[in-house]
């Protein structure tokens, strides 16, 4: 009764299959070649969970995407990374593999998967906030994520912190991702400095062994972050937030200003908790896995273990 899962990113498609106890027996990546064109990405992805399929004849199949998702009928409506527009990716899925498909977006299923097997676990209402390429979040609420009336819930990255701030590519200026994330803190360095190449880990080096440069520019994305969950916290009153993506590694260096950060903001508010995630780049695999687990007459889903165990 394994499901297989395809994480479809724009520069790489995780993908795996999850045995009834809940974890992955098996991981592979392939790269997306989005710059080939939208019609290479669709036939990447069906070929590869067509291979998938064959070796380990699932009973479903679970499927992620970003952008703006239609969950209900199975669309892709816009990924601009992989220059998707109204895909209907469920349903071809479907016809290509003969098996149920579920169908969802990367976030909200890798917040599904910290509610059930990470950092949410137990947890009634959490954030799971991947802080990455960019920056966004999953409301989980009762081990759901809310979608909204057109599937746009949880883009926190576009809440506007810095009203003078750089334009961002959604259209707006000053939002929180031009500032908070990880490609910001890259990008922002090297406009600074006139020394390209160096990703966020870099700066954050280079700011622990002193560098004033590399220290505001981080100090500034933590700062610009706290705003954002400042607002956050006082909307939806979460019992913790979960940081995820390529930052939630980053450590104390991270984690203590941030929280610093945050209670300086709070008045009335109560405090959450935030912790690091614990799935990792998994977290959206294993989210798409658990959606396909499930749908309706796929099975009754085996109890769950930790997935990292």
């Amino acid at each position: 009764m394994t499901v297989i899962a395809l994480d479809v990113g724009g520069t790489q498609i995780k993908a795996g299959a999850m045995a009834d106890d809940g974890t992955l027996v098996h991981t592979e990546r392939r790269p997306t070649l989005a710059e080939r064109g939208p019609d290479a990405v669709v036939d990447n992805v069906l070929g590869f969970a067509a291979d998938l399929a064959r070796t380990f004849a699932p009973s479903a199949v679970g499927i992620a995407v970003p952008g703006i998702v239609d969950e209900t009928t199975g669309t892709a409506v816009f990924a601009g990374n992989l220059g998707w527009q109204h895909v209907p990716v469920r349903s071809w899925l479907t016809e290509e593999l003969g098996l149920p498909v579920a169908f969802g977006h990367d976030v909200r299923a890798g917040g599904l998967a910290e509610a059930r097997l990470g950092a949410g676990r137990g947890c009634r209402s959490f954030l799971f906030v991947p802080v990455g390429t960019g920056v966004a979040a999953a409301v989980m609420l009762d081990g759901r994520a809310l979608a909204g009336r057109h599937s746009g819930a949880g883009e926190l990255g576009h809440l506007r912190v810095r009203p003078d701030g750089e334009p961002c590519p959604c259209g707006g200026r000053g939002c929180l991702e031009t500032v908070a994330s990880a490609a910001a803190i890259a990008r922002r360095y090297g406009r600074a400095t006139g020394e390209t190449g160096l990703g966020a880990k870099e700066v954050q080096q280079r700011a622990a062994d002193g560098d004033d440069v590399a220290a505001g520019i981080w100090q500034d994305a933590v700062e610009a972050l706290a705003d954002g969950l400042a607002a956050a916290v006082t909307l939806l009153d979460p019992e913790r937030i979960v940081i995820g993506g390529g930052l939630a590694q980053a450590g104390a260096s991270y984690f203590d200003p941030l929280r610093s950060a945050l209670a300086d903001r709070l008045t009335f508010q109560g405090m959450p908790r935030i912790v690091p995630a614990r799935l990792g780049h998994q977290a959206g695999c294993l989210g798409a896995a658990l959606l396909a687990r499930d749908l309706p007459g796929v099975r009754v889903p085996a109890p769950l273990r930790r997935a990292d165990r």
